[in-house]
């Protein structure tokens, strides 16, 4: 289970405290600097696209960019945190949501080759010892493969899962912090809220 979150935000935590294994933390490592830094470019290569329509998308695009080098500060010097604002654990989740995707794929591609491998060795049962050998080999390569990939799907899945559960806990108080906030400002307060998400 995550830390609990209270009082007012913090920018980031040690992901060390996120529950996970180290083969995790560096996977959560790795990704939140891709997810961060693809995102980071695609801001910078719409900018001027966008920039007509309010200055809230340019504040979006600082943030997202400050984000993107916070994360390759945090990887480069042997650190690890994890960035507590919503807009970025809102690319987080999608990038493990398509990293998700991708890894299914791969598995339904190679339980399609096991299959076929499994009907071309009934087919050449009468065939030569050796390349029966060499099928099976292939086979074992393949649940092999199959096996690594379901471990790495149930690793992005349990990060993915610590992300939302962290984005949710972080909408949650930004509403609350909203719904304090004096009357005066309470519109331009809900506006960034808005903009954030």
């Amino acid at each position: 289970m995550p830390p609990a979150l209270s009082g007012p935000l913090p920018p980031s935590i040690p992901d060390s405290q996120l529950g996970l294994s180290a083969s995790e933390l560096a996977i959560l490592r790795q990704h939140q600097q891709i997810a961060l830094a693809s995102s980071s470019s695609t801001s910078h290569t719409t900018a001027n696209s966008v920039s007509t329509r309010g200055r809230g998308h340019v504040r979006g695009s600082a943030s997202t960019s400050r984000a993107a080098s916070a994360a390759s500060s945090n990887v480069g010097g042997g650190g690890g945190r994890l960035l507590l604002d919503a807009g970025s654990l809102a690319v987080l989740g999608r990038h493990f949501e398509g990293l998700m995707g991708a890894i299914g794929g791969r598995i339904d591609s190679l339980t399609a080759q096991t299959s076929a491998s499994t009907i071309s060795q009934s087919n050449r049962a009468a065939t030569s010892i050796a390349a029966a050998d060499a099928e099976i080999a292939r086979f074992r390569e393949i649940l092999r493969q199959i096996d690594e990939l379901e471990t790495e799907f149930d690793k992005v899945r349990h990060i993915r899962d610590i992300v939302k559960s962290f984005r949710a806990r972080v909408e949650g108080l930004e509403r609350r912090v909203d719904g304090r906030a004096p009357p005066s400002h309470h519109g331009s307060s809900k506006g960034r809220g808005t903009i954030r998400r």
